[in-house]
C-alpha cells in the first residue's frame, strides 16, 4: 500500500487551493465591477429596455393668437398608429398589413415589412383625424389583433389658411417650427413630450395597466401678434387683387404699422402660400405660369416658385425705393435747415450732373415751382438740387440715422442688409436724391418715414406682443411682454410735423391723389422706380410702382406702404396703380380702426347713403320713406306692395342716384351689360352709366374734376347686371418715373 500524502504535499495544495480561490474571488468581484459600476448605465439599458416600452406622447403645442386673441394657428388633438412587431402572432401579419393599407392609405407591403421586424415600437401613420383612428380601433376589436396602438398625438392647424402666412410660418412632421413664428418662437410653442412607459413580461407580452408608467406632456406656450386680422385681410384682399389686376409675376408686398409704438398691424407678401399643405402651390398666376411647362424644366420651375412664395418680400427682398425715398430727402434737408417753405426751383426737364444729364420723368419739364409743388409734382431735378445742398456726408450720416444701412431688428427671420453704394460722389448722391440706384426693404423704407411722420423718432418693428400660459380656468397669463423701443431721435418734432404737412398736399393735390379718402386726411408718396439692375443684365425695361403714406396727417397714427413688382398689363406709375391700392385699403381699415372721420362740406355732398330694405312694404310708405330720407327713386309696376328693390337694402348709393322700387308682378328682370369705362373722362363715364339705367360712384380724389380718367371700374365692363346697380369708377392723377 502506498504512502498518503505528505504534510508538506497537503500544504501546498491547501495553498494552491487558496491562491486559486482568493484568484476567482478577485476575478469575480472585477466581473461585478465591470457589469454593475463601469458598465452599469449601459446594461441597465439594455435592462430596461427589455422589459419595457416607451410610447412618446407629443405636447400640445401652443397657439399663435392675433392681437384681438383670434387664433391664427392651433394644434388639434389627432392619433398615431403604430404597431409592436414581436407582439404579433405571424398568422396576423398579412391581415393587419392589408387592413391598415385600406384604411390609412400606407403602402401594404411596407406595413406587412415592419410586421416582420423583431422590435416594439414601428411608426405606422402620424396624426390621423378621429374618425380615422375610429375605423383602426373597430379593425382591433373586431380581428382581436395584439400589437397594433393608437396614442395621442397633435397636429396643427392654420384656421384662416394663407391670412399671414409669411408671418406664421409652418410646422414639419415632426410638429418643429420651420418657417416665420413657427421657427423663431419654438422653444416657446413646442413644449415638452410627456411618455407612456409599458412594462412587459419575459416573453415580450405586456403586463396590465397598473405596471404602466404615465409622464404628461408638458404643453407648449401661447404667442400673441401685434397682427390684427381684420386690417391683414384687407391689405391681402387689395393686395392681391391689385397684383392680379397689373400682372406682376414677381409679386407684391404691403404693411400697416403702428408708427408710435413700431407695432405691425398687418404684413403681406405676394404670392402666397397655405400653411396647411406648404408645399403645395394654389397660387393662380404660379399655376398659370406653370401650366406652359413641361418635363424637367417644370421640376425645375416648380423648386423655384415654391421657394419664391415662402419668401417674405416685405423684409427678404430689397429694391429701389424710387420717389418715395423723397421723404428722407426732404425730412434730412429741412432739419439741416437747408430748405425751408420759401424755396423756389425751376425744372426745365433735366438737370446737369458732372459728366451726365439726369432727366425728370416729365418731359416738358415742371418750370418754376416752391418746395410744397415741387414735391406735389415728385421732381427729380429739384430733388437733386435738394441732395446736393445736403451734401455727400451729410447725406450719408442720415441715411445711417434713419435706420438704413442695419437691420430693422424685426423678430422675423431672413432679413435683409440693404444695398449702399461703395463710391458715393456726385452722380450718386444725386440718383440717390430720388430713391435710385441703392437698393433697402420696404419694411425699413416703411419704418424710416414713420420717423419721419411720429415726431422724429425711429422705433423698432415687432410682430410679436407677448408670451402667455393657459390657466387651468380657460385664461391666458402674461409670461412675457414686448414694449416698444425707441432707437433715437432723428429728427426734431419741428421737422416731422412740417414734412407731414407737406405730404398731404401730395395726396390732397399731387400725385399721390389716388390715395385720398373722404374724410381723412391721408399723407404719402408715390413711386415709380427702374430696376435698373435688371436692365444692366437682361437689356428690359421693368418697374416697381409704389406708394407710402400715413393717417392722420395732423397726428399720423398708422403708415402704410404698398408695392407692386413688374406690373405688366401697361400701367407703371405709383400713382396710377399702387396709390389706388392703399386708398382702398385705408378707407376699409381706418373706420375699423377707430379713427373717425372729419369730413369737409363739400365732400359731405359727395358721401353715399345708406339704402333702406323696403320689401314687402306698402308702396305708399315706402315712399314716404324715401322722400324723409331725400333719396331719388322710380317705381317700376302697378301694385301697391314693393317686391323687389335696387339697388338692394343694407348696401348704399351715391346721393345723386336713383332707386328702384318694383311692384306687382315686376321684378328687376331688367339687365345691362356693363359697358367699358376705362381712360374714359369722369364726366363722360358718369354720362354713359346714368344713360344705361345705372348708378354711379366716383372714387377718388374729390379736386380731380370731371377731366380726370377713369383708370378701372367694378363691376368690370362686359358684365351683367341689373337696373339701378352701382357701378364704381376710380379716377387718375398723372406721376411719373423716377430715372435717369
Amino acid at each position: 500500500m502506498g504512502k498518503g500524502p505528505t504534510k508538506s504535499m497537503v500544504n501546498r495544495s491547501t495553498v494552491m487551493l487558496g491562491i486559486f480561490a482568493v484568484a476567482l474571488l478577485i476575478w469575480m468581484a472585477g466581473v461585478l465591477v465591470k457589469y454593475q459600476i463601469v458598465n452599469y448605465n449601459y446594461y441597465q439599458t439594455r435592462a430596461i429596455a427589455q422589459q419595457t416600452m416607451d410610447t412618446t406622447l407629443s405636447a400640445n403645442r401652443g397657439a399663435i393668437y392675433s392681437r384681438n386673441y383670434t387664433p391664427l394657428a392651433i394644434s388639434a388633438p389627432v392619433e398615431t398608429v403604430y404597431i409592436a412587431p414581436n407582439s404579433i402572432d405571424e398568422e396576423d401579419q398579412r391581415l393587419i398589413a392589408s387592413g391598415l393599407s385600406k384604411i390609412l392609405e400606407v403602402d401594404e407591403q411596407t406595413i406587412y415589412e415592419k410586421t416582420q421586424k423583431k422590435n416594439y415600437y414601428e411608426l405606422i401613420k402620424r396624426r390621423i383625424e378621429s374618425d380615422v383612428a375610429d375605423e383602426v380601433r373597430a379593425f382591433i376589436k373586431e380581428n382581436k389583433l395584439e400589437g397594433v396602438h393608437l396614442v395621442e398625438d397633435t397636429k396643427r392647424y392654420y384656421p384662416y389658411n394663407n391670412l399671414a402666412c409669411h408671418i406664421l410660418g409652418f410646422t414639419g412632421t415632426d410638429n418643429v417650427g420651420l418657417d416665420g413664428i413657427e421657427s423663431i418662437y419654438n422653444e416657446y410653442l413646442q413644449g415638452t413630450s410627456g411618455k407612456l412607459i409599458t412594462a412587459k413580461n419575459a416573453v415580450g407580452t405586456e403586463l396590465p395597466y397598473e405596471y404602466e408608467t404615465y409622464v404628461a406632456a408638458e404643453n407648449g406656450k401661447n404667442v400673441v401678434l401685434t397682427i390684427d386680422e381684420t386690417v391683414q385681410y384687407y391689405l391681402e384682399k387689395h393686395l392681391q387683387a391689385a397684383r392680379l389686376e397689373q400682372k406682376c409675376i414677381e409679386g407684391a408686398a404691403g404693411i400697416v404699422m403702428n408708427v408710435k409704438t413700431g407695432e405691425i398691424l398687418a404684413m403681406a407678401s405676394m404670392p402666397q402660400y397655405d400653411p396647411n399643405a406648404y408645399y403645395t402651390i394654389t397660387d393662380p398666376m404660379v399655376m398659370e405660369e406653370l401650366a406652359k411647362l413641361t418635363g424637367e424644366e417644370l421640376e425645375t420651375q416648380t423648386k423655384t416658385y415654391r421657394n419664391k412664395i415662402w419668401r417674405n418680400k416685405c423684409i427678404v427682398d430689397t429694391y429701389m425705393p424710387g420717389s418715395t425715398f423723397k421723404i428722407v430727402t426732404l425730412s434730412m434737408a429741412m432739419e439741416e435747415g437747408l430748405i425751408t417753405l420759401n424755396n423756389t426751383y425751376n425744372c426745365p426737364g433735366y438737370i446737369r450732373v458732372a459728366d451726365r444729364t439726369i432727366r425728370c420723368w416729365k418731359s416738358g419739364g415742371h418750370g418754376h415751382q416752391t418746395l410744397a409743388q415741387a414735391i406735389q409734382n415728385s421732381c427729380n431735378p429739384a430733388f437733386i438740387t435738394i441732395g446736393a445742398n445736403v451734401g455727400a456726408e451729410k447725406f450719408t450720416q442720415y441715411f445711417k440715422t434713419f435706420g438704413l444701412m442695419e437691420r430693422t431688428g424685426v423678430d422675423l427671420t431672413g432679413e435683409a442688409s440693404s444695398i449702399w453704394f461703395s463710391n458715393f460722389q456726385e452722380v450718386e448722391l444725386a440718383t440717390a436724391s430720388f430713391g435710385q440706384n441703392f437698393k433697402i426693404t420696404p419694411l425699413q423704407m416703411i419704418t424710416a418715414v414713420a420717423a419721419a411722420s411720429n415726431g422724429g423718432k425711429l422705433v423698432t418693428p415687432h410682430v410679436v406682443k407677448e408670451i402667455t400660459e393657459t390657466q387651468e380656468d380657460g385664461t391666458e397669463k402674461v409670461v412675457k411682454s414686448f414694449e416698444p423701443e425707441i432707437k433715437r431721435q432723428v429728427i426734431s418734432a419741428e421737422t416731422s410735423k412740417t414734412v407731414c404737412d407737406l405730404l398731404e398736399e401730395v395726396v390732397s393735390v399731387g400725385s399721390g391723389k389716388n390715395a385720398y379718402v373722404k374724410g381723412y386726411r391721408v399723407a404719402g408718396k408715390t413711386g415709380t422706380s427702374e430696376k435698373i439692375d435688371e436692365y444692366v443684365a437682361t437689356g428690359e425695361k421693368n418697374y416697381i410702382s409704389s406708394f407710402i403714406g400715413f393717417a392722420p396727417a395732423d397726428d399720423p397714427e398708422y403708415a402704410i406702404l404698398v408695392m407692386l413688382d413688374t406690373p405688366t398689363n401697361g400701367e407703371i406709375y405709383g400713382g396710377i396703380i399702387a396709390a389706388p391700392v392703399a386708398g382702398d385699403i385705408l378707407a376699409d381699415i381706418l373706420p375699423y380702426l377707430g379713427v373717425q372721420p372729419q369730413y369737409t362740406e363739400e365732400e359731405l355732398q359727395t358721401l353715399d347713403i345708406a339704402i333702406p330694405s323696403l320689401i314687402e312694404q306698402p308702396l305708399a310708405t315706402a315712399e314716404a320713406t324715401l322722400i324723409d330720407k331725400e333719396i331719388k327713386y322710380k317705381v317700376v309696376g302697378n301694385g301697391d306692395t314693393v317686391t323687389a328693390q335696387m339697388p338692394e337694402g343694407g348696401t348704399t348709393m351715391p346721393q345723386s342716384g336713383t332707386m328702384i322700387l318694383y311692384t306687382g308682378d315686376e321684378t328687376p328682370s331688367k339687365r345691362i351689360t356693363v359697358p367699358n369705362l376705362v381712360n374714359y373722362s369722369v364726366a363722360g363715364a358718369t354720362n354713359a352709366i346714368k344713360q344705361a339705367g345705372l348708378n354711379v360712384r366716383v372714387v377718388g380724389n374729390a379736386n380731380t374734376g370731371s377731366t380726370a380718367l377713369v383708370i378701372s371700374q367694378s363691376p368690370a365692363a362686359g358684365e351683367v347686371v341689373a337696373e339701378g346697380a352701382v357701378i364704381t369708377i376710380r379716377t387718375n392723377s398723372s406721376e411719373g418715373v423716377s430715372s435717369m
